[in-house]
């Protein structure tokens, strides 16, 4: 094998993050806390060399065969053609052990590394996980000679042809910079415990010669299955052209009050008070597009998948329908249990081409308090959004924010983030009152692609759907949260009664 060439680790999203996997025949040091995935993503690495017909070795001093065995199991794997080579023998049988077997309290140094060598010399792997160096650095009893056995080994193994990863524990937090020196590559394993919620495990390239990679803290989980990488960033994309081609609502009093409606690739803000009918208008574009063959994502902090369906049902929006036939997919997320990259990673994978090749045309993300909330911990939400608005418009995705207001009515009305700027378009929402009525109303404050209309319609939800009324005039406070309809009432809706455009 050539050492320009690259071998997976077995994980998809880390060989995205280097850019084509790790360098071939060379030595890599992954260095993390006890619990964090260390030897998880050392048994993932295998099998992807299994699943090529290539030969394994699992050298372990930290843990017996059995218990690799037991997580193995635990993830649903089997251990078959994988070679476990035991450095531990608690019962001193050395001459009835399946493997090669030291104490690692008794034994020299310099015979373990023997035993290693000996083992690859007779079995010529290809690929070598060593688990692990925190027992090696025992053994050793001084930093110098450890230093000298473990550049002895990357040679060895290096010149066997053998891509190896070097398992270590960073017990102490302390980084190890002379082996860090040694490896071609280091992948770190970290672990945080949040205020609520699980653990935060992070995984972080700290270098690999001759590579680009992507830097930064990416997301891990660490469930049955394996290791699930959620990248920082994706690569970059050329952006798609722009045509031009503007989504429409399916009301044309909407379309009128946008300019002609929204420019495919763009983002629109819908924001304004709990209650309003924010989140239905955004539905109202999902429904539009599906009833054109296309694919809409709705990403959902706050409702259940039965509240949904049944304020669909009520406002007449075949939700259902569309969901059966695959042109809309809900995913509802739990507050605390995820994080920014897994949720970038979702939206990305709903980008994605489905089985019948459509890929999504309008995500809305349903809301952004619920998305803030969510995830209290972080500090960059307005960054992260960026990016994924930034992915979404260069592949001619549609975007919805639904942004509900802190308060009711007045100045004391309030968003939790400031994302007007991030937004190409920005609907409002105001409730007004008229005849002792609290009624509804919207205006397009922004549209950065189109002329839009500057009026303010009367907004309605009904059994039949979503109806706007014509420009309303007689208003008063609009700007202060509080408008004020001083013309006259013939020309509002009648209550119930609204007529279908």
């Amino acid at each position: 094998m050539s050492v320009d060439m690259r071998v997976s680790t077995g994980i998809e999203a880390l060989d995205a993050i280097l850019h084509g996997g790790l360098s071939a025949e060379r030595l890599y040091l992954v260095e993390g806390e006890p619990g964090t995935g260390k030897t998880t993503l050392g048994l993932q690495f295998l099998f992807a060399g299994r699943d090529r017909g290539e030969k394994g070795v699992y050298v372990t001093l930290a843990e017996t065969a059995d218990e690799l065995q037991e997580i193995a199991k635990s993830h649903g794997w089997s251990l078959d053609g994988i070679h476990i080579h035991e450095l531990l023998d608690p019962l001193d049988d050395i001459g009835r052990a399946q493997y090669t077997m030291f104490e690692p309290s008794e034994v020299e140094f310099g015979s373990t590394i023997s035993g290693v060598q000996k083992l690859v010399e007779s079995f010529n792997p290809d690929r070598v996980v060593f688990d692990s160096l925190s027992e090696m650095r025992l053994l050793s009893q001084g930093a110098l000679r450890y230093r000298r056995q473990i550049l002895a080994l990357k040679r060895f193994f290096v010149g066997r042809g053998c891509t190896t990863i070097l398992l270590d524990d960073r017990g102490t937090g302390a980084d190890d910079q002379q082996l860090q020196s040694l490896a071609h590559g280091v992948i770190r394993l970290e672990q945080r415990l949040t205020d609520y919620g699980n653990e935060r495990r992070y995984l972080r390239i700290i270098k690999h010669r001759g590579s680009d990679f992507i830097g930064g803290a990416h997301d891990i989980s660490l469930g049955r299955g394996g290791i699930e990488i959620f990248p920082r960033t994706a690569a970059d994309t050329e952006p798609e052209p722009v045509k031009g081609e503007l989504l429409g609502s399916g009301l044309g009093s909407l379309d009128d009050l946008l300019g002609g409606g929204i420019l495919r690739g763009t983002s629109t803000l819908l924001i304004g008070p709990a209650g309003v009918g924010k989140s239905s208008m955004g539905i109202q574009f999902a429904v539009e597009a599906a009833s054109r063959g296309e694919r809409a994502v709705l990403f959902e902090f706050e409702e259940s998948e039965k509240v949904l369906l049944k304020r669909s049902d009520g406002l007449g929006f075949p939700l259902r329908e569309y969901m059966e036939q695959g042109l809309i997919s809900v995913c509802h997320l739990r507050a605390g249990e995820i994080t920014p990259n897994e949720f970038a990673l979702k939206i990305r994978n709903a980008v994605n081409v489905d089985g019948e090749g459509r890929s999504a045309s309008v995500v809305l993300i349903d809301s952004l308090n619920g998305y803030v909330s969510s995830m209290p911990h972080e500090r960059y939400l307005t960054v992260q959004l960026h990016d994924i608005l930034t992915y979404l418009g260069n592949h001619g995705v549609s975007t919805f924010l639904v942004v509900a207001q802190h308060g009711m009515l007045g100045n004391t009305m309030g968003t939790p983030v400031d994302t007007s700027y991030l937004a190409d378009t920005v609907i409002l929402f105001r409730y007004f009152e008229a005849g002792g009525k609290i009624r509804r109303a919207l205006s397009v404050v922004k549209n950065r692609t189109e002329n839009h209309e500057r009026s303010i319609r009367e907004y309605d939800l009904t059994s039949e759907g979503l109806h706007i009324g014509e420009p309303l005039v007689n208003f008063r406070g609009v700007l202060a949260g509080t408008p004020e309809f001083v013309g006259d009432n013939a020309a509002l809706f009648t209550r119930n009664e609204s007529k279908a455009e």
